[in-house]
């Protein structure tokens, strides 16, 4: 009982931070039913840039390690969203009318620019997060030790996709990116601005990447420059699972992508947790072709 539930934890770490680049991905194909390839590179830029803000710019020297990761966490997600909004201005905007083969073809060149980028400018070797960074307490729950950097991780996913949620839900701003998404036409002709919600589409989802990037540097202590194909692979999987389009449906596809590969680790092998993971995938998707939660309608905005 123990091993499932230290499984089950690693699982929603795991799973919190594929939900937070899938929502990048859900959010992008529900307002222009276009999956974005490159958003996965952006995950990659945002663990690069926290370790450029935290050795280059030494922002952990002048604050403590908690206000430190607080403004470091702050300073990734906007610099990432602004990496998306220019991504959409230079890639997507210009092709919004060619059709959508142009456009994948376009998200197919900018990640594999934007790869490259981070592999010219940073090098092809591993880099290494400090260790400073890392809470060094362990909370004990139900008998376990449990490392105080999952829970961490699992508390600000939780309020990331909850505030993202609200935001959705209950903003007038949420409201038109909801109209958007089921009919840019309509939407336009009711006064919104589709341009400007696309943009703030494309800033919301590549922050939270960005985010999620800075956790996987902090918690596993490692990155590279291919980082972004295996967690945006898994990812775009989530999206898929809980249905492409919905925002809950990523939410949950995500913990439930990560809890799976946790306990098929766990209790199978960790050569054959990502092999488990696509037949489960496979699997709901004979039952259940929309995903869990069914892809986003018009009927169910």
């Amino acid at each position: 009982m123990e091993q499932f539930f230290q499984q089950l934890l690693n699982g929603l770490a795991v799973g919190g931070i594929y939900a937070l680049i899938a929502l990048g991905y859900t959010m992008v194909y529900g307002v222009m039913k276009l999956i974005n390839f490159a958003h996965g590179d952006i995950f990659t830029i945002g663990a690069y840039l926290g370790l450029t803000l935290l050795v280059s710019c030494n922002i952990a020297a002048v604050l403590p390690p908690t206000a430190a990761v607080l403004v470091i966490f702050l300073m990734v997600a906007l610099l990432a969203a602004l990496v998306g909004y220019l991504l959409e201005r230079v890639a997507y905007r210009p092709l919004r009318n060619a059709g959508r083969l142009s456009a994948v073809v376009s998200a197919l060149g900018a990640s594999i620019f934007l790869q490259n980028g981070v592999m010219l400018i940073y090098g092809a070797r591993f880099y290494v997060y400090p260790d400073f960074l890392r809470p060094d307490f362990t909370v004990h729950l139900l008998g376990l030790a449990v490392p105080g950097v999952r829970l961490l991780i699992i508390f600000a996913s939780v309020v990331l996709m909850v505030a993202l949620s609200a935001f959705i839900q209950r903003t007038r701003t949420g409201a038109a990116i909801r109209a958007v998404a089921v009919d840019p036409g309509a939407a336009q002709l009711m006064g919104i601005n589709v341009d400007r919600i696309i943009s703030l589409v494309f800033l919301i989802g590549p922050g939270l990447g960005g985010a999620a990037g800075l956790m996987v540097g902090i918690y596993y202590g490692q990155i590279d420059f291919t980082m972004g194909w295996s967690y945006g692979l898994k990812a775009l999987t989530a999206a898929i699972l809980g249905g492409i389009g919905n925002i809950p449906g990523a939410m949950l596809g995500g913990l439930m992508l990560g809890i799976i590969e946790a306990l098929a680790a766990g209790y199978v092998s960790m050569a054959w947790k990502d092999a488990i993971a696509f037949l489960v995938l496979i699997f709901i998707l004979i039952i259940r072709p929309t995903g869990i939660l069914g892809e986003r309608t018009a009927e169910k905005l």
